[in-house]
């Protein structure tokens, strides 16, 4: 990659999971990559070696709190000490909770607002003045399939996952025509580790292999059966930050085995 291309992707909740995965995407793209995790930096520092390693890349990790303005303060002057950037921002840090409305704490409620909608808000403004100097930057927010449609017992994932679209399309609209681009992917049922502790609960309650259960699971999601691979999404992000992802912004993009057409 030359010095031109050589970008700096910055990829909030990227310690491990679906993050990981993205910015394992992007190293291999060329980018440099700044993770970003709650963790202790030495619990990161095998996975930060190891991306760092694979793709000969810069990998920096910071911790910070982003339910906090000073955290994301925090996040944002790392990475431009650090990197120079971020040209390439990915926002996919998320919180969830799980109540009906009527047992929904008000904390609670504030945290997710805080990490998944306003974080993103002010990691993107903070970030345009030097996109815009560039006349350079890629944006992908992580919505969801909720994003879209409504769920029981998720108020603060599917109003935070609705309202990530329409800050994408604001921000889309405001740098459209020039080298700025904003999306925001939309990804089914992935194979996470909180949602494989679900399945692997629904097997023993009902006396059934880890298999049947997952086979369970996905018949109430997702027509293709199978869970969405988190390399697939990484490529996603990958391919929108690409020369030919350039006229490509405002939109959502669904990775979800024809969940959202079913």
């Amino acid at each position: 990659m030359t010095a031109t291309s050589r970008r700096c992707a910055l990829v909030t909740g990227s310690s491990g999971g679906l993050g990981y995965a993205i910015a394992e995407s992007l190293a291999a793209a060329g980018h440099d990559i700044v993770l970003h995790g709650i963790e202790e930096p030495e619990k990161v520092e095998p996975v930060r070696a190891a991306l760092q390693g694979r793709h000969g890349v810069t990998v920096a990790y910071c911790r910070a709190d982003l339910s906090e303005l000073t955290g994301v303060e925090r996040l944002m002057t790392f990475t431009r000490e650090t990197v120079g950037g971020p040209d390439i921002i990915v926002n996919n840090a998320v919180i969830r909770h799980f109540a009906p409305i009527e047992q929904f704490s008000s904390a609670d409620w504030q945290q997710s607002l805080a990490v998944n909608l306003t974080a993103p808000f002010h990691i993107i403004r903070m970030a345009l003045l030097a996109m815009r100097a560039k006349d350079f930057g890629r944006i992908i927010n992580l919505s969801s399939h909720y994003g879209q449609r409504g769920a029981q017992g998720r108020a603060d994932y599917v109003t935070t996952k609705t309202g990530i679209i329409g800050l994408t399309r604001a921000v889309a609209m405001e740098t459209v025509g020039t080298g700025i681009t904003c999306n925001a992917v939309s990804p089914g049922t992935l194979p996470t580790p909180a949602i494989m502790s679900r399945i692997d609960a629904m097997a023993s309650s009902r006396g059934i292999s880890r298999e049947e259960a997952t086979r369970e699971y996905m018949k109430e999601r997702q027509p293709s059966g199978r869970f969405v691979r988190l390399e697939d999404v990484g490529a996603m992000a990958a391919f929108l930050c690409s020369p030919a992802g350039r006229d490509i912004t405002g939109t959502v993009i669904p990775i979800d085995g024809g969940w959202s057409v079913a």
